[in-house]
């Protein structure tokens, strides 16, 4: 039996620091109706795709930080991506800021399914950036200020005839992440991005951004044998400019479809779980040719 389904992935152009959530709301659904339009099963949102990129900002509150936080998923202002995700009988994959009852703040991503249940839950765990405040920066980059470190592992859930798996923005450019995905057995990783086009420690590299994002995603995907649909929050928003170039990768690490604007935009492409084995069984058999004795330092701080 083939499993093999139409994905989408719905790239965003910039959020504004005042724009509303239930504005980017609205955005998510008219690219949710393209994608079913398209025939895709399951459409794939940014990280932190309900509001503008904050860590960039030095709060002087904690309401400051809270307010680009959820409280529960779904709530009032995103229950109509649920609503019209049941209508349409598509899946979806959403990143957002999670504040838990606890009080626990985490850049955070789901999968809902086609009923409107999340099925998935995924923290990030890589987190970039910096705790302090650092003026001689254009811009912040705190994540390690807003966010915990993710506390979830990194998961494969039953979904959509496989094994799917999530990470977020900077965890693509570790190949732990990608290993430890595949080796928990997921067929595609679904994935967002909010990532500058400038880095100040090393403005030198401003060239290659999106080179090392598309390098690591199709490394990811050949040395692990599994599918990636990778979406970026892109274009010039509140002074900083954000990468585009959302792809859908095959297990071959074959680019399929890419955006091609920095817009909002939907890209689809026909993807088929049993072509993982093309990597599986062969090159990177995992269960025949790796030697996991040797990789103990991997682990070590």
């Amino acid at each position: 039996m083939s499993r093999s389904f139409i994905v989408a992935g719905a790239q965003l152009g910039p959020i504004a620091k005042e724009e509303s959530r239930p504005a980017v709301v609205a955005r998510l659904c008219a690219m949710m109706r393209e994608a079913k339009a398209r025939g895709a099963e399951l459409v794939v949102f940014p990280e932190l795709a309900l509001t503008t990129f904050f860590p960039r900002w030095w709060p002087e509150s904690q309401d400051e930080i809270d307010r680009w936080f959820e409280t529960e998923m779904p709530g009032p202002e995103t229950q109509p991506l649920f609503d019209l995700a049941v209508e349409l009988e598509i899946g979806f994959h959403l990143g957002y800021a999670e504040l838990t009852p606890e009080g626990r703040h985490f850049n955070t991503a789901i999968l809902v399914g086609p009923d409107g249940a999340i099925l998935g839950k995924y923290r990030k765990i890589h987190l970039p950036g910096h705790r302090d405040r650092q003026d001689w920066r254009p811009f912040q980059h705190l994540e390690k200020y807003y966010f915990e470190k993710g506390d979830l592992g990194f998961p494969a859930f039953d979904a959509f005839g496989g094994k799917l798996g999530m990470c977020i923005c900077n965890d693509r450019r570790w190949p732990e992440t990608w290993r430890m995905l595949g080796l928990n057995g997921a067929e595609l990783v679904v994935l967002g991005y909010n990532t500058p086009l400038h880095y100040p420690p090393a403005p030198e590299h401003d060239h290659l951004q999106y080179f090392h994002n598309e390098l690591s995603i199709q490394a990811g995907c050949y040395q692990n044998g599994l599918w990636a649909v990778a979406v970026a929050k892109a274009g010039f928003e509140e002074g900083c400019e954000l990468i585009a170039g959302s792809i859908i990768v095959a297990p071959t690490g074959e680019v399929l479809a890419r955006t091609q604007g920095s817009g909002d935009e939907v890209i689809t492409a026909r993807i088929n779980l049993d072509r993982c084995s093309e990597i599986r069984r062969n090159v990177f058999d995992f269960a025949q040719h790796r030697e996991p004795e040797e990789y103990r330092k991997i682990a070590e701080r």
